[in-house]
């Protein structure tokens, strides 16, 4: 993890070269200085999820493609997940390379394709070899297939006992659509102004442009599985 993390700035500054964009321009439309951008692409400092996000619309890339091994040149590059049987990346993205992911600043997994000739033909994945992306709120996603595609993700959730999908209780909020099916036990699940319990057995979707909010009020794991889209602009 510390290599991906300490390639971060170096990724950041060729992507953005690469769009032609100028740093002061990168800056004005992220609303912050451009010193804090130069440290940022020097990895003099690190970004929070939220910017790191932020700066993946802004550039049209995923923010998978900012952790790839290679220097992303495009949408059509492939990014690593952790893989527990260590042949790909270590255990679990972080911002900071000194803990999981924050859920509150982090949009999507943004799962893409693997191999350089498009989307394999067909995907089969294994528990205990699959990819996982661990949360620092203890929500775990687990990728269920590698050939969805860069604007698709196939995903297991898995919400530990009294957790929220964010420590702050911000709600989130990206473009996109959501489609989930809950296997076991039950999320809090806050849509807007709107408030649902979401039980075994019972799905739903909604547009990710909504703000919302997931919460396992209870002293069991809620597991579900769920469709994440993200188109690209």
């Amino acid at each position: 993890m510390a290599d991906h993390v300490g390639n971060l700035g170096g990724r950041l500054r060729d992507v953005r070269l690469t769009t032609g964009m100028s740093l002061r321009e990168v800056a004005r439309q992220l609303g912050v200085s451009p010193s804090f951008v130069s440290q940022l692409e020097n990895g003099k400092s690190q970004p929070s999820v939220a910017t790191l996000y932020s700066m993946a619309q802004l550039l049209n890339v995923s923010i998978d493609d900012l952790f790839a091994v290679e220097a992303p040149t495009g949408a059509h590059d492939h990014p690593e997940w952790s893989s527990p049987n260590g042949d790909a990346a270590p255990e679990s993205h972080s911002h900071n390379g000194s803990g999981p992911v924050s859920r509150s600043e982090l949009a999507f997994p943004v799962a893409g394709a693997p191999g350089e000739g498009g989307p394999d033909r067909i995907s089969v994945t294994r528990p205990g070899t699959r990819s996982r992306l661990e949360m620092d709120t203890g929500v775990v996603w687990e990728r269920l297939a590698t050939n969805t595609g860069s604007d698709l993700d196939f995903i297991e959730i898995v919400y530990p006992p009294h957790s929220n999908s964010t420590n702050d209780g911000r709600m989130l909020q990206h473009a996109g659509s959501e489609f989930g099916y809950l296997l076991e036990g039950e999320l809090e699940v806050t849509v807007g102004f709107e408030v649902v319990t979401l039980r075994a057995g019972e799905a739903i979707g909604f547009e990710s442009s909504q703000p919302h909010l997931f919460r396992n009020l209870r002293s069991e794991p809620a597991r579900g599985v769920w469709f994440v889209q993200h188109p690209r602009p």
